[in-house]
């Protein structure tokens, strides 16, 4: 494991400050939580779309804050160095008590550092809410789970002054409500920089141009893990599923044909207990 200290909300304010930039992927189990904490990555995010990168569903929805939790836990148990945010999903903080609740919920049972959540600027409440409990929030604008269901389709915010200055407000309001960050999806590259220079927390981009304070990318996506889909800010640095899927055959194929195992990977027994076995055996 690594040997770096633990990161912390103080630690990115930091970085932002000293013009380091913060790394963040996501993990939904203790395999991957490890590595990614391995590489000195800053944040692991566990996030929702485990439902469709780790449960195979068409959409990420339906996660509940039992199964969030429970992918929280595993990668809990795999990191010492990284921060871990959880998201809270789709439709479990409607109101002020139900985000505590919900929240505090990820923070104690799951072992949270903190929470994530997609918001705008009617998130104000809820966010300070949260914040006043005791509770971490790292915020998200640009493309959401919430837009995409309102609207039907995934519709890239931010292309026109009007919704460019929605985002804006959406940034200001998350960043004054407390939020120690913000992730930014899929912004235009000069709307992303204006927001992240108007801020005093770190922005995180996925898709949102180099500008911001950080980058995010799903794990998955990124290793060759899930092809669902292929968004234009993908940068695949690995293709292990083809690596995987050669493994798998390979060990089906020497199985079938006898190739394994052989002696070196299997047990012996001294031969003269082996005798004496079989002279009980034949009695």
């Amino acid at each position: 494991m690594s040997a770096q200290p633990k990161v912390t909300t103080s630690r990115l304010k930091t970085k932002k400050q000293q013009g380091q930039k913060i790394t963040m992927l996501t993990a939904y189990d203790f395999p991957m939580a490890s590595f990614i904490d391995q590489a000195g990555v800053d944040i692991v995010l566990v996030s929702d779309a485990v439902g469709t990168v780790g449960n195979g569903r068409t959409e990420a929805v339906s996660v509940t804050v039992d199964e969030m939790i429970y992918h929280t836990r595993a990668v809990r148990n795999g990191v010492t160095h990284s921060m871990v945010v959880t998201t809270l999903p789709f439709g479990s903080y409607n109101s002020i008590a139900e985000a505590q609740h919900s929240a505090t919920r990820l923070m104690k049972e799951g072992g949270a550092d903190g929470v994530h959540l997609e918001g705008t600027r009617q998130s104000g409440q809820l966010i300070r809410a949260i914040v006043g409990a005791g509770i971490p929030v790292m915020g998200h604008i640009g493309i959401t789970k919430q837009k995409i269901v309102a609207a039907g389709r995934p519709k890239l915010p931010g292309r026109d002054a009007g919704s460019a200055w929605e985002v804006i407000e959406d940034a200001l309001e998350m960043a004054q409500a407390g939020v120690f960050a913000l992730v930014v999806e899929c912004l235009p590259l000069s709307l992303a920089e204006i927001v992240t220079r108007s801020l005093d927390i770190p922005t995180i981009s996925i898709g949102s141009g180099p500008a911001c304070d950080g980058q995010a990318l799903v794990t998955q996506d990124m290793l060759g893990l899930y092809k669902g889909i292929a968004p234009r800010f993908l940068k695949v640095y690995a293709d292990l599923s083809e690596t995987i899927v050669a493994a798998l055959a390979r060990f089906r194929q020497e199985v079938e044909i006898g190739a394994f195992p052989t002696p070196e990977y299997s047990y012996t027994i001294d031969d003269s207990e082996l005798n004496k076995l079989l002279a009980q055996h034949h009695r």
